[in-house]
Formats: C-alpha cells, sequence, structure tokens
C-alpha cells in the first residue's frame, strides 16, 4: 500500500465505536482517566452496532426450530440467516457447514471429538492451548516451533512424508499468533498438508477480527473463530467447513435438536436417527442471541471494509514498535523477525521489571490495560524467552514478587475500536515506567501484583 493511499485510508476509518469507550477508572496516584483497554486478543470490546441489533431483537426473543408461534418462527429465521452471514463472511464453499458453537476451544474440541479413527494430528508448540490440547485421544506430533514462514512449512512437509502408517491426518495451524501478532503461512501450509493427503484446520481466533478470511482462497479444510474476540458480546464461536468427517461422527451432544427421530425398540431400548446437517452437533437450545450477535459482528466488519482496518491498525502498530524502538530495555517477542506482518498483538519484556509488576503499574497509575502472564501458550512462550521447559511461570499467575524475574511477558493488543490517543498513552507509560520507575508500592496478592494499599 502506497504512503498516500494509507494516509486516504487513515482519514477516512476513525475507530469503529465499542462499548466502554467512555468509561473512566481510578488511579491509584489520585484522579480518573479514560479507560485504555488494550487487551483485544484476550477479548475485544463489543461494537455498539452490534449491541444495538441485539437490543432491537432481544423482544422479539423464542425457542428456535421447535415453535410454530410468530416470534419462534422469527428467531428461528434470524438463527439460520445468522449461519448464512458467517459462511459469506468466511467465503465458504457451497457444500460447507457452519456450526454454532461456544468458542474457538469448543470448535476444535468438536473437531477432536469427529477425528476419524487413527487419524494423526499435527501441530506446532507455537499454537494456544486451545488448538494444542483437544487432540489428546488422537496420535498427535508436536513440531518444533519455526523461525521462518518457510521453515514452518518445511517442518510440516517432512512430518507428513514420514508419517507411518499413511491414513488420515489433521494438521491444525493458527492464522495469527496471539502472542507475537505474527501472520502464518496458511495458504502454503494447506497445500502441503493436501500434497501429503491430510487435511487443515486453521485457529482463526487472532486473525478473523483484523484480516479477512476465505476458506476457499486459503483452501483450509475448517476454520475456527470466536464471537468474543470478533466484537461480539455473548458466548459464541463458529466451527465452519467440510461436512463429512461431521456427518460420520456421533453428535458432539447427545440430545433435542441433534436428533431427527426417536424410537422404542420391541427390547425397550432406544433408536435414534441424527441429523446430517449442522444440527447434528448443536444439540439443546443455541444460544440464538449470540448467534445473532456474531453474525452483526461479521456484518460490521465486511461493511468497513477490511482494507482500511488493516492500515489503521498497522499504524497503530508502528506507533508502538518506533515509539519504543530507542528503549533498550524493551524487547518484542518474535519467530519470524521483527519485520514479520502481524496483526495488532504485541508481546514484549523490560529489563529489570517483573512483568506483572509492570501490568499493575500501567492499569493502577496510567489506567491502561494490557494481559501479563504466558497468554495460554505456555510451549511458545518458553522458546521464545529461551527458558527451561520446567521453569516456573503460570497463565496469567506470575509467582515472581515485584523487582524479581518472571517467565512472564506483557502483550498489549488492539483493533478496530482502539483509538490513537490509547495506544499514544501506552508508548508514553512504558517510557515513563522504564526510565522513572512506578511511582507507587506493589505487593503479591493471590498470585498476581497488585498496588500496596495498606499504608
Amino acid at each position: 500500500m502506497s504512503v498516500s493511499t494509507l494516509a486516504a485510508a487513515q482519514s477516512v476509518c476513525a475507530p469503529l465505536p465499542v462499548l466502554g469507550r467512555d468509561v473512566t477508572v481510578p488511579l491509584v496516584t489520585g484522579g480518573e482517566v479514560t479507560y485504555a483497554a488494550l487487551d483485544y486478543a484476550a477479548s475485544a470490546p463489543a461494537l455498539q452496532r452490534v449491541w444495538d441489533d441485539v437490543a432491537a431483537y432481544a423482544p422479539y426473543y423464542g425457542s428456535v426450530h421447535r415453535g410454530a408461534g410468530y416470534l419462534s418462527q422469527l428467531s428461528t429465521d434470524l438463527f439460520e440467516n445468522a449461519r448464512r452471514t458467517v459462511a459469506e463472511f468466511l467465503d465458504c464453499r457451497e457444500d460447507d457447514q457452519v456450526v454454532f458453537t461456544r468458542s474457538t476451544t469448543d470448535s476444535l474440541n468438536l473437531l477432536a471429538a469427529a477425528l476419524p479413527a487413527d487419524c494423526q494430528v499435527f501441530v506446532f508448540e507455537t499454537e494456544h492451548h486451545a488448538s494444542l490440547l483437544p487432540w489428546q485421544d488422537a496420535r498427535v506430533t508436536y513440531l518444533d516451533a519455526p523461525r521462518t514462514p518457510r521453515q514452518a512449512v518445511e517442518t510440516l512437509e517432512r512430518a507428513l512424508a514420514d508419517r507411518d502408517p499413511y491414513g488420515p491426518a489433521l494438521v491444525c495451524v493458527t492464522g495469527a499468533s496471539n502472542v507475537t501478532g505474527e501472520l502464518w503461512p496458511v495458504r502454503e501450509l494447506a497445500t502441503a498438508a493436501h500434497a501429503h493427503g491430510a487435511r487443515i484446520v486453521l485457529d482463526a481466533a487472532q486473525l478473523a477480527p483484523h484480516h479477512p478470511v476465505s476458506v476457499a482462497d486459503l483452501d483450509v479444510d475448517w476454520v475456527a473463530f470466536s464471537g468474543h474476540k470478533l466484537y461480539a458480546p455473548f458466548g459464541s464461536g463458529v466451527l465452519a467447513g467440510r461436512a463429512d468427517w461431521l456427518r460420520a461422527a456421533e453428535p458432539y451432544l447427545a440430545g433435542g435438536g441433534a436428533s431427527r427421530k426417536v424410537s422404542r425398540r420391541e427390547d425397550g431400548g432406544v433408536d435414534v436417527e441424527w441429523h446430517d446437517s449442522a444440527a447434528r452437533h448443536e444439540a439443546g437450545s443455541p444460544n440464538v442471541i449470540g448467534a445473532y450477535a456474531l453474525a452483526s459482528a461479521c456484518k460490521a466488519l465486511s461493511e468497513a471494509g477490511f482494507d482500511t482496518l488493516v492500515a489503521r491498525e498497522q499504524h497503530l502498530v508502528r506507533t508502538v514498535r518506533d515509539g519504543l524502538a530507542d528503549v533498550p530495555e524493551v524487547r518484542f517477542l518474535s519467530l519470524f523477525g521483527d519485520d514479520a506482518p502481524r496483526v495488532g498483538v504485541l508481546s514484549f519484556v523490560v529489563e529489570g521489571w517483573n512483568s506483572s509488576h509492570f501490568a499493575a503499574a500501567l492499569s493502577a497509575e496510567y489506567g491502561i490495560g494490557v494481559r501479563d502472564g504466558l497468554f495460554c501458550a505456555h510451549p511458545l512462550l518458553r522458546t521464545l524467552l529461551g527458558s527451561d521447559p520446567q521453569a516456573q511461570g503460570e497463565c496469567g499467575s506470575p509467582e515472581a514478587a515485584p523487582g524479581e524475574k518472571s517467565l512472564n511477558a506483557i502483550r498489549v493488543s488492539f483493533g478496530a475500536g482502539t483509538p490513537d490517543e490509547h495506544v499514544e498513552r501506552f508508548v508514553r507509560a512504558v517510557r515513563e515506567l522504564v526510565a522513572d520507575g512506578a511511582k507507587w508500592n506493589y505487593r503479591t496478592q493471590d498470585g498476581r501484583c497488585v498496588p500496596d494499599t495498606s499504608a
């Protein structure tokens, strides 16, 4: 993108309105400040438009698929239209299924439960636990963290070529790292997987809120993502892709909605005929409002235009990187190098600081919310930090006291609703804390660093 195009994009793409944008929080040093929510990688704030859509629908809420009444019929249409909206957002193939779930984690556990017998799974150690851990009942090969996109493809090709026996196989890969924000070579990995007779599922939890995701163009077999990272306010997720493994598998949950026909046998047992559609894995009363909210977010991002959203986000990434480039105590974490393409997710460590202490000071003294810990990606963080695999450190629960070294990092993340001022305030705060130290005393409480208010 040219400089002129970038400038034009920035001039027309203001932050999208989100809930909480005017919330003020108290500072431990006195006074209040508008809260800077810079933890989008954990949960993005809901878009105001999504919230308005949900509020407009709420009085018309009704049970889906089972009611003859007007509100039930209305809600059923809305629920199934949401499925179509998600399929369009993902550019799904004609025969793909869209299954609504609770989250990315739920989606990948659903797929894990649908794996054919003797399926081998290949997953890089760089994955979030949501895509690293669901495959425990399969034969899993964990691949070492690559240091270039090309190395990632070559590593996968070797592993797939060497598998024995040569049977069904699945590759699970992230689209954008929840730790470094780096984009992975998804299309190339899909090509490698298919060349070796394997299928591939894309964890798009961190990719879909920032970049367009086309199932057809990327040539992935499935994609999973969460509504709460896509600016939707309720617990919903999606598993979209090929139907055959899902149709052949026992329902993820047994119950109403998944069953087409249930009858008693003469011996007193029960025979069940399960649906072949997405309903097969959506037993129980579905989260209609969650699905509607997720679909509303898909529409809002598509209409805003990913070209301008990406351009503006890259402007914010450069604001952080350029603003801290001359602070040697700050070291950003990366697999593919500092210049690798990435979404608005950056993790770093600060020399001389416990990460929990630093994050606590950002919150208490500047009103800035970031994340510290291992970000539910323990193997990756240990690789990036060059630590012993058995070293102390837990996701979100650092054990070191303020001033002590900890096996943790700090993550700043942002997106479509982030004002420039929040990122600029973050840069100023980091520079001040590194140069002058914290203004307040802190202590460890329940595994977290908190301001000491006992004096």
